[in-house]
């Protein structure tokens, strides 16, 4: 439990880094009224979703042909590019995929394949990240945790 922790706490010391270090990352166009779906892909289904405060929501999907997982992250009101994360982390198989960059829209997609493993998910829009570890894992309850700053 406690390299997980290390592990996702890296994570977001990380995003908030390369959140900086991406100032002049060329921002991805705007989407307005994108879904989950869109942003994944085909066959994707939301399983899952999160606030990123009033910002908008971070979204899980699952592809049951493929087996695989996607978070995207999508700003409520698309506008000005702003830094914005979404990742996906499979504990059991250490499968890892990130998203960071200064966005109009959304952050995302990214992958992991998931199917039978629960999966710890999060983005953020701004300075507000949403971190959600234990994630579908049939009857056990998933842990959510919100900060600003």
């Amino acid at each position: 439990m406690t390299a997980k922790r290390s592990i996702l706490s890296v994570a977001a010391v990380a995003a908030l880094g390369l959140g900086t270090a991406t100032a002049l990352a060329a921002p991805a166009s705007a989407a307005p009224n994108t879904t989950p779906e869109k942003v994944c892909g085909s066959g994707y289904k939301t399983v899952n979703s999160a606030a990123v405060g009033s910002r908008g929501t971070v979204y899980l999907t699952y592809n049951a042909t493929t087996g695989k997982n996607c978070v995207a992250t999508i700003r409520s009101t698309p506008g000005t590019a702003t830094d914005m994360s979404a990742w996906i982390y499979v504990p059991d198989t250490e499968d890892y995929d990130e998203d960071y960059g200064r966005y109009t829209s959304y952050a995302g997609p990214t992958y992991v394949y998931g199917k039978a493993h629960c999966v710890d998910w999060g983005g953020s829009i701004g300075n507000v990240n949403v971190q959600i570890t234990g994630s579908n894992c049939a009857t056990l309850k998933e842990h959510r945790v919100t900060t600003t700053g």
